[in-house]
């Protein structure tokens, strides 16, 4: 297993260990010190140890190499993964909603001090933990870790809303404005939309890479570059890549002068290939495949 592998593995072990701390510490604070917000974010964070789990069985997956029944390799199991992870930010956004509008219509809760450094701690490690894995999840295009990291995100958003709602609370039990005891629920609601639009772009871009989606036309566009950049290409006549998880393949279509040797068209199927592979770090595989270019 690579570096980054391995730094990528560690880094999802780091956030499910976290969040599972953070579901007990909340959901404890949240029933003893009668916090609403923080017993709803308690519950989100145990789905996220549910979607952090996802998320490292799919990248041990993942990096296992091509056998004979996935000859394409296993990439595409952190993609899997990812709209795992985008369901359940889209389930806990929709609970989140649901008991924020509820709480618009009760009586509003006493809060503590407590309930509000605790969602504090959670807002600081939340976001050190995003800003740590979405940057190392680009550095190793690990689908995976980056869902890891837009959950981390959600997260973000969320204790943003307990921190506010919480707050909120504190200060208007202190000087007497009763309705901003009311300021958790639509903090609450605000920050479900964000987490659920977050849900929609990652299941999005999960069901494009599993329908095999083209890959950006910036990209193609420098895949011909490359092409055109070596010796007898006559025509490029098609060329497609699709994302594989962490990785892409590619598949060239180009045509050659016809009079050219067997040996000579394997020499420049195998130049196209080493080029593209040379400038593009995350391509794994490039299919060539050439037809004769009469002048």
């Amino acid at each position: 297993m690579s570096k980054d592998s391995n730094q990528s593995i560690i880094a999802v072990w780091i956030s499910l260990f976290s969040n599972i701390f953070l579901t007990v510490g909340k959901i404890a604070v949240g029933v003893f010190f009668n916090s609403p917000v923080l017993l709803a974010d308690g519950v989100h964070n145990a789905g996220d140890v549910i979607a952090t789990g996802a998320a490292l069985g799919s990248m041990q997956i993942s990096k296992r190499p091509a056998d004979d029944d996935h000859p394409y390799g296993h990439g595409k199991a952190e993609v899997l993964a990812s709209g795992i992870v985008g369901i359940i930010l889209g389930l806990a956004s929709i609970y989140m909603a649901y008991h924020a509008v509820l709480g618009l219509f009760e009586d509003p809760h006493p809060t503590s001090y407590i309930a509000l450094i605790a969602a504090f701690i959670s807002l600081v490690w939340k976001f050190w933990l995003y800003k740590y894995t979405i940057k190392l999840g680009k550095a190793t295009n690990s689908k995976g870790l980056l869902a890891t990291a837009y959950d981390h995100l959600a997260d973000v958003y969320a204790s943003i809303a307990a921190v506010l709602g919480i707050g909120l609370s504190l200060f208007g039990e202190h000087f007497g404005i009763t309705f901003l005891s009311y300021g958790d629920p639509v903090a609450g609601i605000i920050v479900s939309y964000f987490v659920l639009k977050l849900a929609i772009e990652m299941g999005k871009e999960a069901t494009n890479v599993l329908m095999e989606t083209n890959v950006s036309k910036d990209k193609l566009d420098d895949f011909c570059r490359i092409i055109e950049s070596v010796g007898n290409v006559k025509r490029i006549d098609r060329v497609r890549a699709r994302d594989h998880g962490h990785y892409i393949l590619v598949d060239v279509r180009v045509s050659i002068p016809a009079e050219l040797t067997i040996q000579e068209g394997h020499d420049i199927s195998r130049e196209i290939k080493q080029s593209i592979m040379d400038r593009h770090a995350d391509v794994d595989e490039v299919l060539v495949h050439l037809n004769p270019f009469y002048a």
